[in-house]
């Protein structure tokens, strides 16, 4: 008997093949034959949810947005988590890791997929910038922080960090890395009216440890 299903749970059936095949095989390696296959479903099938397999990976995207947005308001609403550590924890929500993430960053980054990167970039700006903005208002509240500017600062921070750490934006050595994550961190605590040193964790969140931190 053939198995009637709803749209919605369809098609997280083939964004969850995909994913698992574009993570095993790469996103050039699979076809569209590969999916419906794992799926078990017919093509026509397959085409009335995604008429190409470039536009699963738009539907993939699209659901990892989601899922991390989602993961980040999480972590912002627990406040029985310190601040500094909640922004460290919003900010590290937004890795993508798993499944097809390595390929989703190789197929956002090529030429031809432009709009689809500055589609990601404008949910991370206006997406993420007011998630932080409630936890250093948090802060303002608590004294760790002390800026009349709380959103356009986060705004700025966002914006710069998404820019320049973007290896499609910036090309950098990893000593220059560093030396941007320090100069990233000395001024954000400037910008937020913080105690110097005090957001310093941020440099382990970027696997750059202390070494070499500004005094």
């Amino acid at each position: 008997m053939r198995v009637v299903k709803e749209a919605e749970e369809r098609r997280n059936e083939i964004l969850d093949a995909a994913d698992e095949l574009f993570g095993s095989k790469g996103f050039d390696g699979t076809s569209t034959t590969d999916i419906l296959e794992k799926v078990g479903i017919a093509r026509g099938t397959l085409y009335y949810h995604f008429k190409s397999k470039e536009v699963i990976m738009d539907g993939l995207i699209e659901r990892y947005n989601v899922r991390l947005l989602s993961a980040a308001q999480e972590i912002a609403a627990d406040q029985s988590i310190p601040v500094v550590e909640r922004i460290i924890r919003v900010v590290m929500a937004l890795n993508l890791s798993g499944g097809s993430s390595k390929e989703i960053m190789e197929h956002i980054h090529k030429p031809q997929n432009a709009l689809m990167h500055q589609k990601i970039q404008r949910v991370i700006i206006n997406g993420v910038t007011p998630i932080l903005t409630g936890i250093i208002r948090e802060g303002i509240q608590l004294g760790l922080f002390s800026t009349p500017f709380a959103y356009e600062t986060m705004e700025m921070i966002v914006i710069y960090a998404n820019t320049i750490f973007d290896d499609d934006m910036v090309t950098m050595t990893d000593e220059e890395r560093v030396s941007r994550i320090q100069a990233f961190v000395f001024n954000a605590e400037r910008l937020l009216g913080a105690e110097t040193g005090s957001l310093m964790y941020v440099m382990q969140m970027f696997g750059s440890g202390n070494q070499g931190s500004n005094e």
